[in-house]
């Protein structure tokens, strides 16, 4: 990437602060969040690993607190000063695009939760964790999904034309693309990923401030959340997010 194209992703990546900066207040997300590393978390035993892209930090203190050592990377600064305000011990900071980025270690685990979705060039930083990777490491990847049911909902009211349109939603986040399951797997395989394990996280019918209503309202409670959670095991693509659990090939 040239430094003018760098200067303009940077400037763009901080533009997205705004929007992300409140998101612990969202009772979706954070669940949403919650749910991710329940799913990951019987992969990882201690170790050495790589966040890409930090938001304010709710993920980063979660899988800090299941490894030895976290590096965690982000375009924008003012993302890392939120995280750094955690104060999370065995933590390791360095502000730089994913794509230039030039990892320090070979690392256990990578993490790219809701991040792929963002990136110029998914190829590139695909290369970059597949050669980071230790042998036997695993990457862990989160992505909102495009046939997830609240958005055919969205289509089927006429709020979408497809369900791979980029909603403004979806752009003031920063995203570049949608993903299906099919559309992941493609990239993660085509980037010499072996996909160990794929599927779905939360059954989600309503949009995401729907979502919260019901939730804090308590319309919504555990035991639906945790319902609908096991609901997404069964229909992945209908699910809010879609995963995939990698290894190298």
């Amino acid at each position: 990437m040239n430094k003018n194209k760098n200067s303009e992703e940077k400037i763009f990546i901080e533009g997205l602060v705004p929007d992300y900066i409140t998101s612990d207040n969202s009772s979706q997300t954070r669940l949403m969040r919650e749910l991710m590393i329940r799913t990951f978390k019987p992969y990882i035993n201690g170790g050495i690993s790589l966040e890409l892209g930090s938001e304010i930090g709710f993920m980063s203190e979660k899988i800090a607190s299941l490894v030895d050592y976290l590096d965690i990377v982000d375009g924008s600064e003012e993302f890392l000063n939120h995280v750094k305000k955690r104060n999370i011990k065995n933590a390791n900071f360095y502000c730089s695009l994913f794509e230039e980025f030039e990892p320090p270690a070979e690392y256990d685990y990578v993490f790219a939760s809701h991040i792929i979705e963002h990136l110029i060039d998914v190829s590139v930083v695909l290369k970059m964790v597949n050669k980071a990777l230790k042998k036997n490491g695993y990457f862990f990847v989160t992505v909102p999904n495009a046939r997830a049911i609240s958005r055919q909902l969205a289509r089927h009211m006429g709020l979408i034309d497809t369900l791979y349109t980029l909603t403004p939603n979806d752009l003031r986040g920063g995203h570049r693309r949608v993903y299906d399951r099919i559309l992941l797997i493609r990239d993660l395989e085509l980037a010499d990923f072996e996909v160990i394990s794929q599927g779905g996280i939360f059954f989600k019918p309503f949009a995401d401030f729907q979502m919260d209503k019901l939730i804090d309202s308590g319309i919504i409670g555990e035991p639906q959340c945790e319902g609908l959670y096991k609901l997404g095991l069964e229909y992945p693509d209908m699910c809010a997010d879609i995963f995939a659990v990698c290894r190298k090939k």
